[in-house]
């Protein structure tokens, strides 16, 4: 409550963030060929002077630097929608909002579990509740939205564990919100993207739930073994994940702090001979040779450090890593949708995932975003201005939808 005051009173410590962030924007890598990159500079202006003030309020002892970012990134809180009725419930003591179209229908509707992105530190029901009410509207469906616990406060499993228990009552309940058992997807974006890939997996094989119908996975994160893979190196300074912000969220999920961040971007958290078993899966050379043009090097080999592979070895586990799952788990996997940015870190864990996929028999629809960047689906109509590739991946979703 006391955050809205704050911020009066430190706006001209804001405008030296921002005048600080101005000057460092150089160094920030925003290619002609990404969408609207003028308005793409706006955005991060905004983020950057976000974290730079919330630095400023954790240094001063008000508030961390996490709580504040919390705070901005919530938005304003939207209106009544004409065609929704919205609720806010808890599924096993998760909460979640569901979207229910107001329409009437001739029949069981889909039905949508969606899991928010934002490094499983950031994001909320509020945060996503544009992407999910039009979600809900353009395809007719039922959509759940799913607030799991947040790192660094809880630490994995526990996100995971929150989407799967949402899941599981839902496809448990389908009935009380006119869904079809047969129609039912699993559906996130970045953080997102990785729990809806370790749920469907944790479920393919159960035979007491009605089987998942699909899987859309928006620019997800599969794994964390490898942060120099083509993608990492060409947009390692890309708004809005960077490199060192992607290993920053994954270290602040896995356990609570970012503790050898520079030797998981190395490699040298991972021992040989795992990397070695590993490599049918992770590796450029599943990378198509297109994606690997622009400015790729082969590097060389790190030395492996077994205290920090100590430390962070659950990274190995399906669960918080799914493209390493066995070929047992994904042949099973149902239909699946995955949406990759050119412009971003995480396009080669989606493409590596993809021919995973592919490699044992499940259907993939593939969008790639020849502009896109990491984030732009949450994007499509931001604080006034669009951005038109974000519309365009987000209408590729629900095209999906409509198909199945």
């Amino acid at each position: 409550a006391l955050l809205p005051a704050l911020l009066l009173l430190l706006l001209p410590l804001a405008a030296l963030a921002a005048a600080a962030v101005l000057l460092g924007l150089p160094g920030y890598d925003i290619p002609p060929g990404v969408n609207q990159p003028a308005k793409l500079r706006l955005v991060l202006t905004v983020l950057l002077g976000t974290a730079a003030l919330g630095r400023i309020l954790e240094k001063t002892g008000l508030c961390s630097q996490i709580t504040f970012g919390r705070y901005v990134r919530q938005g304003r809180k939207l209106g009544l929608d004409p065609k929704l009725f919205i609720q806010d419930l808890q599924f096993n003591k998760v909460p979640v909002r569901v979207y229910q179209p107001k329409a009437t229908s001739d029949g069981p509707r889909r039905g949508i579990l969606f899991f928010h992105g934002g490094g499983w530190v950031f994001g909320s029901l509020d945060t996503y509740e544009k992407v999910c009410r039009y979600l809900s509207r353009e395809s007719d469906s039922v959509v759940v939205s799913v607030q799991y616990r947040l790192a660094p406060e809880h630490k994995y499993p526990a996100a995971y564990e929150d989407c799967l228990s949402a899941t599981q009552h839902f496809l448990q309940h389908l009935e009380h919100y006119g869904v079809d058992p047969a129609r039912v997807t699993v559906c996130g974006d970045s953080a997102g993207g990785n729990l809806a890939a370790a749920v469907s997996q944790t479920l393919a094989g159960r035979s007491d739930l009605p089987r998942l119908r699909a899987q859309i996975l928006i620019y997800p994160g599969l794994q964390a073994l490898d942060f120099n893979l083509p993608s990492y190196q060409q947009n390692r300074g890309v708004p809005l994940l960077f490199r060192e912000r992607a290993a920053f969220f994954a270290l602040l999920y896995l356990k609570g702090d970012a503790l050898h961040m520079q030797e998981v971007l190395e490699g040298s958290h991972i021992p040989p001979d795992m990397r070695l078993k590993y490599r049918k899966w992770v590796s450029p050379d599943n990378i198509p040779e297109k994606f690997k043009v622009r400015g790729v090097k082969p590097l060389r080999p790190t030395d492996f450090i077994a205290e920090v592979y100590e430390t962070v070895k659950r990274f190995c586990e399906p669960t918080l890593c799914p493209l390493l799952a066995e070929d047992s788990v994904v042949h099973q996997l149902p239909e699946s949708f995955i949406l990759t940015c050119e412009y971003d870190v995480l396009r080669d864990d989606g493409l590596l995932y993809k021919k995973r996929l592919e490699d044992n028999g499940v259907r993939v629809t593939w969008y790639h975003l020849e502009d896109g960047f990491h984030g732009i689906i949450s994007l499509y109509d931001y604080c006034g201005f669009s951005f038109p590739s974000g519309k365009r991946g987000l209408d590729s979703v629900v095209n999906f939808l409509k198909s199945l």
